[in-house]
């Protein structure tokens, strides 16, 4: 006959065994993973999805993973809405929201009624134009690029951005454009390949900083009549942003906007939304950039808000346009 003492340790046990599988269970299940597809890693953009996965995991104790994906452009991030199931963000300019839901523009050959359930959530820091060239004079023109060798990238908005530029004002035929990607820039213009590259990203940027480091650089500044053309925001990059640019540089820059769609339920659009605006300040203590998004850049979002974002908003008491809703 089994000794009692013996029975009730292993029936104790098992039962612990049991509870803890349990317990387990119920975390993973607990747990809501969430895409966020991001941009080339090296670039400011694939930062700010490490910072924000950081964020949103310390501000719901790990309820929410987000779990950071590569990507090749916002084209490329509003493409796979067609395929994306889910807990699917994605960062884009809202213009190309726009076109998608149109079917204009770079989905006028591809066109889904998947695209109509894109829906808004919380802006991210801007696209600023960063026209970077060797030299140690600091503030140049435009106009200074003439006789260059310039990178310009391909297939992304700053490239398409900086082809129009040069073309707006007459220094298209005046510059020699590299054949590359713009990821080689910042190793082509300090190994004396090029004169120049230009780059799109949010300030303090990443590669132009790890550039201005190692060598002397100038930024293009450009005229307010020259803003005024381009028909794009104004943006100004404070003095001393990058090393040995001592003055303010006038560029332009692009809106962004972190997306979803109606797979996500309204519960985990309201905690992201929320979480994102209550962690704002502690990630611009840490990255400046965050330091730049207020609730009036809201109004940028292009197609409506999610209805657990809006719900968020009206709990916090943050405005909305109407037709955001």
């Amino acid at each position: 006959m089994p000794n009692r003492k013996h029975v009730f340790t292993r029936t104790l046990m098992i039962s612990t065994a049991a509870m803890l599988i349990g317990v387990s269970a119920f975390s993973a299940q607990a747990e809501t993973r969430v895409t966020y597809k991001s941009a080339s890693a090296g670039t400011a953009y694939y930062q700010m999805g490490v910072e924000l996965s950081e964020a949103i995991r310390r501000g719901t104790d790990g309820d929410i993973v987000l779990t950071l994906e590569e990507s090749q452009g916002s084209v490329q991030n509003v493409m796979e809405v067609m395929a994306r199931q889910g807990n699917y963000v994605f960062t884009t300019p809202p213009g190309l929201v726009d076109q998608a839901m149109a079917g204009e523009g770079p989905f006028a050959e591809r066109q889904s009624p998947r695209f109509q359930e894109i829906r808004g959530l919380f802006p991210i820091p801007a696209i600023t134009m960063h026209f970077v060239a060797a030299g140690d004079e600091g503030v140049i023109g435009l106009e200074d690029l003439e006789g260059k060798h310039v990178l310009i990238g391909r297939g992304t908005f700053g490239a398409r951005e900086a082809e129009r530029y040069l073309e707006l004002f007459d220094m298209l035929d005046k510059v020699r454009v590299a054949n590359a990607e713009i990821g080689s820039g910042p190793d082509a213009l300090k190994n004396g390949q090029i004169d120049a590259f230009v780059t799109a990203s949010s300030y303090p940027t990443p590669n132009v900083i790890e550039t201005a480091a190692s060598m002397p650089v100038s930024l293009v500044s450009l005229s307010d009549e020259q803003i005024e053309q381009t028909g794009a925001a104004r943006q100004t990059i404070p003095a001393g942003t990058y090393a040995g640019v001592d003055q303010d540089v006038h560029t332009t820059s692009l809106p962004v906007i972190a997306y979803t769609t109606t797979g996500m339920d309204d519960e985990t659009a309201y905690t992201l939304t929320k979480t994102f605006w209550e962690r704002r300040d502690a990630m611009a203590e840490e990255t400046a950039w965050w330091g730049s998004i207020t609730h009036d850049m809201i109004g940028n979002i292009a197609g409506t808000l999610h209805p657990g974002a809006v719900r968020y908003y009206d709990e916090a008491g943050i405005e909305i346009p109407d037709e955001l809703r």
